[in-house]
């Protein structure tokens, strides 16, 4: 896997990345204002180790404090990037150790995103590897991730190979996250990502300083991917690690979210704004049918979603919503929401499946079918195999950006802060340092 690392790296591949950087800090800036982020503040404030690094919220921490902190943040509203086959979330632990590495090494700024590109890289091809047998029972955003965590915090020390190999070593002995979080209310998947974040600063600093990891921490008799059930045949390990030379970054194919709910959701909903421009009223509608992948069922079957968190894993409530509204939006998990009689009827009569057309094309594609049925007898359809962010069905970046000021003005950030902030990390791939951006964040003003 360290063989892929020579490959160059392109002012596109860092535009790219600068994006994602923009999508991470907008859901970081929200998830701070969560339940999960008043406690993890509250932890930080009286436990933390301070120092130099920069945190959502004003805080100064150690380089490993800071990681845990924004790591924890950036997956609570569901609004965080997804590569499909891999199951992982890279932004949500990867960024959040670059972003306290590159400040405290003081690094400049095509340093720190070509990081963000090996990491990506990284982190993805350990989650093609475990596949979805692996995500059965574990989070692979944190398992997979503290891989690519540790391997933008190796490329920002500039470790040789040696050293490389072994943070990679350390970070897998750390890898962890299972999926009981996801059945249980709390903010254990919060600590999944973050603890992941500062892991891989661990890994990195330990494997500097000279601590020497297992080589064959992935494949061996004893490894990650045997240990997690999820070793994969000798034809696709070696698929996956060997690519074309000429193969572009795999950040490329990591899919942007429009809307705050479970990626899952996302093609039935935007099969559901595409019906109801097709609908005078939502009160003519009288059954509803989802098909989908078996998958989106097993992790997004509520049908009367009792709270916010519920209503984010609801394939119910979020058709319900677009169908009403012809969009989905924060407010629409909100408790006051999830009572309206209109929702509620529109979730009572609607019916979900597993399709098998879908549930073969996962996790390469997340495809869902929708019929809705009118009082007048006629039934109208939609359908699609690739949600809107994905790369088959891309966001521009202009679109990417607007709904990540939509974020940002969600966390009641300022205008003209969220406008420094986005210039900032835009000017990163042609910039001369990261001071702006570092000034942009330590200035970040609330209304």
């Amino acid at each position: 896997m360290l063989a892929l690392q020579g490959r160059s790296i392109t002012s596109e591949d860092r535009q790219r990345a600068a994006l994602h950087l923009v999508d991470w800090l907008g859901n970081v800036m929200l998830g701070h204002r969560s339940p999960a982020g008043e406690a993890i503040n509250r932890w930080a404030t009286t436990q933390a180790s301070q120092g130099i690094c920069w945190t959502v919220g004003g805080l100064s921490l150690s380089s490993e404090a800071a990681a845990l902190f924004n790591g924890s943040l950036g997956n609570i509203f569901e609004l965080d990037d997804l590569h499909r086959g891999a199951i992982v979330h890279p932004a949500d632990t990867i960024m959040a150790a670059a972003l306290a590495v590159a400040q405290r090494e003081n690094v400049l700024p095509q340093a720190f995103l070509d990081s963000i590109v090996r990491a990506y890289e990284v982190a993805i091809r350990v989650g093609l590897l475990a596949g979805t047998r692996h995500y059965q029972h574990w989070y692979n955003t944190a398992t997979c991730g503290v891989f690519g965590a540790a391997t933008a915090c190796a490329s920002l020390l500039q470790l040789d190979a040696h050293q490389a190999t072994n943070a990679l070593a350390q970070a897998g002995m750390q890898a962890s996250g299972v999926w009981q979080c996801r059945l249980e209310s709390g903010f254990s998947k919060q600590l999944a990502t973050g603890r992941s974040a500062q892991s891989g600063v661990l890994a990195a600093d330990l494997a500097a300083a000279g601590l020497k990891g297992p080589r064959y921490i992935l494949e061996g008799q004893h490894g990650w991917l045997a240990a997690t059930g999820s070793l994969p045949s000798l034809k696709h390990a070696m698929a996956v690690l060997l690519p074309k030379p000429d193969a572009a970054w795999l950040i490329h194919e990591v899919s942007f979210k429009p809307w705050p709910v479970c990626r899952h959701v996302h093609p039935a909903i935007a099969c559901a704004i595409q019906i109801h421009q097709n609908i005078s009223h939502a009160d003519n509608i009288v059954r509803v049918e989802i098909s989908t992948y078996q998958t989106a069922l097993d992790f997004a079957n509520q049908a009367q979603p009792s709270h916010s968190q519920e209503a984010r894993f609801s394939l119910q409530h979020g058709v319900a919503v677009a169908l009403l509204r012809g969009d989905f939006w924060l407010e629409d998990t909100e408790p006051e929401c999830l009572n309206l009689p209109e929702l509620v009827r529109i979730r009572q009569h609607t019916h979900v499946r597993a399709d098998k057309q879908w549930s073969l094309a996962y996790p390469a594609h997340y495809g869902a079918k929708l019929r809705v049925w009118l009082r007048n007898g006629q039934c109208i359809e939609a359908s699609l195999s690739d949600a809107p962010g994905d790369p088959e069905n891309p966001l521009s970046t202009s679109d990417i950006l607007e709904k990540n000021r939509r974020v940002m003005r969600a966390a009641n950030y300022t205008t003209q802060s969220v406008y420094q902030l986005i210039h900032a990390c835009s000017d990163l791939p042609e910039g001369t340092s990261m001071d702006d951006l570092w000034r942009s964040l330590k200035e970040l003003q609330k209304l």
